[in-house]
């Protein structure tokens, strides 16, 4: 049966409930990190709940919307199979870990990981479908900022990561995935950012809120991946910290912007 209703205030405190109690839970382990610093890694293992919490989210939303029959219903299903597609990469990477061996970069986890990239990018041009965007982009002002945003991002991620990079060609798959998730990143946020921008007042100004909340959750997303490429090529990279904290706030940003798309959906619904 189609359900009819989403049940905001509920969500809202569940999820924050279950962010305030992960976050309390890193900061015990942070005091009382264990031999070897294994408590911050089981941490590393299970704030993904979090990922899992969002995902059930959208996939809910999905079918308020009209599910995979209407343009939103997508949008909240590329979004939600963007989290689980993350679940399952930490879910390999902390079950690599726990059994003994290093955290391994590319491992079978990167198809969850990567894959998550192209289900963002999916939902970002379906919001940006959604969104209007197409209306807006005769201006000579808006042309500007659909060349330049892109191709500002971009730049800055080759600058940062890719300008001194070594192509290793006995390690295809992880030279496609070095160039692949900063560029690939940088292109979802360009357009996130670009909805953002060259939207007017869309659906009387609903849509705004949920955009920028997107927008959020992917730039943390961006730099959370952009960390962590980072510390795996220079062998810094430690379960449960820095990075995955980063993760654990992009899951909550991309969490809470599907609980803001279903509150638009409300509002509409009701006005």
């Amino acid at each position: 049966m189609k359900p009819k209703h989403f049940q905001k205030d509920k969500a809202s405190i569940a999820l924050f409930v279950l962010f305030i109690f992960l976050f309390g839970l890193r900061i015990y382990f942070f005091i009382y990190p264990g031999e070897e610093n294994y408590n911050a890694s089981v941490w590393g293992g299970i704030y993904q709940i979090i990922a899992l919490f969002g995902a059930l989210c959208g996939l809910y939303l999905s079918e308020l919307w009209g599910g995979r029959k209407s343009l939103m219903g997508r949008v909240n299903l590329a979004f939600a199979w963007g989290l689980l597609a993350q679940s399952f990469g930490q879910s390999v990477y902390s079950y690599h870990f726990f059994q003994g061996g290093a955290v391994m970069y590319p491992s079978v986890g990167d198809i969850g990981f990567f894959g998550s990239v192209i289900f963002y990018i999916y939902g970002v041009l379906l919001l940006a479908k959604a969104s209007g965007v197409k209306v807006s982009l005769g201006s000579f002002i808006s042309k500007i900022q659909a060349i330049f945003v892109p191709l500002a991002l971009l730049t800055l991620s080759y600058w940062f990561f890719l300008r001194d990079y070594i192509i290793d060609w006995n390690s295809p798959i992880k030279t496609l995935l070095d160039f692949g998730y900063p560029l690939g990143q940088a292109f979802y946020v360009s357009i996130a950012l670009l909805v953002l921008l060259l939207t007017r007042n869309v659906l009387g100004g609903a849509m705004k809120k949920p955009i920028v909340f997107f927008l959020a959750a992917l730039v943390i997303q961006y730099f959370s991946d952009f960390t962590f490429l980072y510390q795996s090529n220079s062998g810094t990279y430690v379960a449960g910290g820095i990075v995955d904290f980063m993760y654990f706030l992009s899951y909550f940003a991309m969490a809470w912007s599907l609980i803001q798309l279903g509150a638009t959906f409300e509002k509409i619904k009701n006005s």
